[in-house]
């Protein structure tokens, strides 16, 4: 599974705010391992905030603690040329980590998440592959990637399922297709005016509890500050190349926007 916050713009006029948070504060221990816990997470008991958040920290409290060996940071060159940011800063804008949950169901599984500023994109994206089939229902000579769900959070609202079929004609030959089904924004509440629209009210369904907030912090922990280098690379690419590093042999990074291929 790959989850990926991509953002185009560069930090502005938060430099002073950012040089002290980094991504890995800003946006991984928050944003992003809340989604992973809704993904992965089992089914609630029920509707209320409290069954929703029992099974979120369970999955919260069941990802082993990053080690530096399990991150990259980057900085897009420029960055220490923003107000408010110190000379030498070695703040992170781009960080790519790699999980493991250690449950029944999800053990084995591979989890990569990666955020940053200056990107080529702005777009919010999960990716879950499936599991190849054990033998080639084609005839291919090498067995083709797994089946795959996408969803896209933003900008636009969308589930894809990606899929291997076979051609017409009496040839055993398949290829990968792609069906998307979007509902574009329509002119709802922002998130954060919702968010404080809920709070007035007393509504705690999309609000994080104390003991997920402080296991998702147990699991950044070992990441933070300086303890793994910080890589520069270049305004408007996918961030410094050693980020790769952190993938599976054969894996590669899927670009938000794009169709998955299916094998």
């Amino acid at each position: 599974m790959q989850i990926t916050l991509a953002e185009s713009f560069d930090v502005g006029t938060r430099g002073a705010y950012y040089d002290g948070t980094g991504a890995i504060r800003d946006v991984i221990q928050n944003h992003l391992l809340q989604v992973l816990s809704l993904l992965t997470m089992e089914p609630p008991s029920g509707r209320t905030p409290d069954a929703v958040s029992n099974e979120k920290f369970k999955v919260l409290d069941s990802i082993r603690p990053l080690r530096p060996g399990d991150a990259v940071r980057g900085q897009y060159r420029g960055y220490r040329d923003v107000d408010g940011v110190a000379p030498g800063s070695t703040v992170e804008t781009f960080a790519a980590v790699r999980l493991e949950i250690y449950t029944w169901r999800w053990a084995g599984v591979p989890f990569t998440i990666r955020t940053g500023k200056s990107l080529p994109v702005t777009a919010t994206e999960v990716l879950v592959r499936l599991r190849p089939p054990p033998r080639a229902v084609f005839g291919a000579s090498a067995l083709p990637e797994g089946d795959h769900i996408r969803f896209q959070l933003e900008p636009d609202i969308s589930i894809s399922l990606g899929a291997r079929v076979k051609l017409p004609g009496e040839a055993m030959v398949g290829e990968p297709v792609e069906l998307v089904a979007c509902h574009r924004r329509g002119d709802g509440r922002p998130p954060y005016e919702r968010l404080i629209g809920d709070a007035a009210v007393g509504d705690q369904s999309l609000f994080a509890r104390e003991d997920s907030i402080e296991a998702a912090w147990r699991v950044v922990e070992g990441v933070l500050d300086d303890r793994t280098p910080v890589h520069d690379y270049e305004p408007g690419s996918w961030g410094p190349p050693q980020a790769d590093q952190l993938l599976a042999p054969g894996e590669h990074w899927h670009v938000p926007g794009s169709a998955a291929p299916a094998g």
